[in-house]
């Protein structure tokens, strides 16, 4: 097989919504690649719109209803299929290390009407998961064949709308290990990576009544990349408290933000969350700057006054002003202050054995 091809041996049956989506997938993001099932070697297409992206706060499985249409279609089909499209805009990306905010800059973007905002596609989960084990003898893909994906991916992330000036990918806050790989590979794209100092950090993830589940889902793969990165010996993830394995995750992610901006001085603007919302106009305007966007007094000003800013990102239907951030982050500090001196004392630790720990700590 030619490098960079991928054969499916039992491709799935044609029928006509497959047809359709693959007929319509050069020329409009109506058709959009949901999901990709590795050991298939297929990409599931659906029909979308362009109120679907601008309601969706994630790009997952919740997307999909009883009334959705969709169909699964074989990898090589789809690749070919996009190599069709044409007037592609610029895509760029929003890396994060974990609730800094970064939803609320992508339905700010939104607002520009300038911007086809992604958020968290399912398909980077995948290919940051392929990634990881790429010539490894428990790797799906060859190299060629994770290329090919990413280059199509990218390709059909690139599709807009008549006013789209430009994509915006907001990855999920793992899958900025993919940082790298995906601006080497994409050269005209830009980013910001979006974090926060240690301590309001804990404070945040702590306060989240779903935060033992996220930590500990993500903790495996995190303490495997920090012991990549760490000269150090890390303890065993089972022996961290709620505190230190949060303190664990801000450590990882913020190292990986820290490897990708040095490698990509120029095309990474790095983006502190509190120093956003204490002057959001000048921050926006920066942001939009660097997409290229119009950061005229005019669009500033409106995303200064949007309601996005008052509600939560993530669901748009409750409140969420700055004040009630700081109210939620007084209480999580009084309930969880004992987690977060553990946390926060962790890092210390480690950063009074590791040169390299200590520079990002005390950064």
């Amino acid at each position: 097989m030619p490098p960079g091809t991928i054969a499916v041996v039992t491709p799935p049956a044609s029928d006509p919504i497959a047809e359709d989506l693959l007929r319509r997938l050069p020329a409009s993001p109506d058709a959009y690649p949901q999901k990709i099932d590795l050991t298939a070697l297929s990409v599931l297409l659906v029909q979308f719109s362009a109120s679907a992206y601008q309601a969706a706060s994630f790009l997952d499985d919740r997307v999909l209803g009883p009334g959705s249409k969709g169909a699964w279609l074989p990898v090589d089909r789809v690749a070919d299929a996009s190599r069709a499209a044409a007037n592609l805009r610029p895509v760029h990306f929003i890396f994060h290390t974990g609730h800094v905010g970064s939803t609320l800059v992508s339905r700010l973007l939104d607002e520009t009407g300038a911007v086809l905002s992604l958020r968290e596609p399912l398909p980077l989960r995948t290919l940051a998961d392929a990634h990881d084990v790429l010539a490894r003898a428990d790797s799906l893909l060859t190299l060629g064949q994770f290329d090919l994906l990413l280059t199509t991916l990218v390709r059909l992330w690139a599709r807009g709308y008549d006013a789209t000036r430009c994509v915006v990918v907001k990855a999920t806050s793992s899958a900025g290990r993919l940082a790298v790989p995906l601006l080497a590979a994409v050269e005209r794209s830009q980013a910001i990576y979006m974090n926060l100092r240690a301590e309001p950090y804990l404070a945040t993830l702590l306060a989240g009544p779903n935060s033992p589940l996220d930590l500990r889902g993500h903790g495996p793969e995190r303490i495997r990349r920090l012991g990549s990165f760490a000269a150090a010996p890390l303890p065993a993830l089972h022996g961290l408290s709620l505190g230190e394995l949060a303190a664990m995750s801000w450590l990882v992610e913020s190292w990986t933000q820290r490897d990708a901006a040095k490698r990509f001085a120029g095309r990474i603007l790095v983006v502190d969350f509190e120093s956003l919302l204490s002057g959001v106009g000048e921050g926006v305007r920066q942001i939009l700057a660097h997409f290229g966007l119009p950061d005229d007094d005019r669009v500033v000003s409106q995303l200064v006054r949007s309601p996005a800013l008052t509600r939560y990102s993530k669901a748009p239907e409750y409140a969420f002003t700055p004040e009630l951030r700081r109210e939620v982050l007084r209480e999580s500090r009084r309930r969880n202050r004992e987690e977060i001196s553990k946390g926060l004392d962790w890092l210390e630790g480690l950063a009074r054995s590791d040169a390299a720990v200590a520079a990002i700590v005390n950064s």
